[in-house]
């Protein structure tokens, strides 16, 4: 059943480490192709890693892998993806004059895709 969360997407340490090497590094392109859960979300969700998740936002959708967040990194309720491609596809165009769209706080809806 289709869920909301807030989504953050940002950039990683690893991510950073990766960029160096391209982003079309196996190392870049892992770290921004997994979405990450809250623990707690993720056992109410009957979710496991690497399980496959749809989330979609008001301008986009995307399918991504999930894994759970490292201790209390992230709250029940908020998800985080590193910035990237797929990120991309969930942010708007509107920049509200400030030239970049708005990227924090996100209001998606998060559904695990049945194989």
């Amino acid at each position: 059943m289709p869920e909301s969360f807030i989504l953050i997407p940002g950039r990683t340490s690893r991510q950073g480490c990766g960029i160096s090497e391209g982003k079309f590094s196996t190392e870049y392109q892992e770290e921004t192709h997994v979405l990450q859960v809250a623990p707690s979300d993720m056992a109410r969700l009957g979710l496991s890693p690497g399980d496959m998740v749809r989330v979609r936002s008001e301008t986009g959708q995307i399918e991504v892998a999930v894994t759970p967040a490292r201790g209390d990194e992230l709250s029940p309720g908020l998800l985080f993806i590193a910035y990237g491609d797929l990120s991309s596809l969930l942010l708007g165009a509107d920049t509200h004059g400030s030239g970049i769209p708005t990227s924090k706080g996100l209001d998606v809806i998060l559904e695990k895709v049945e194989t």
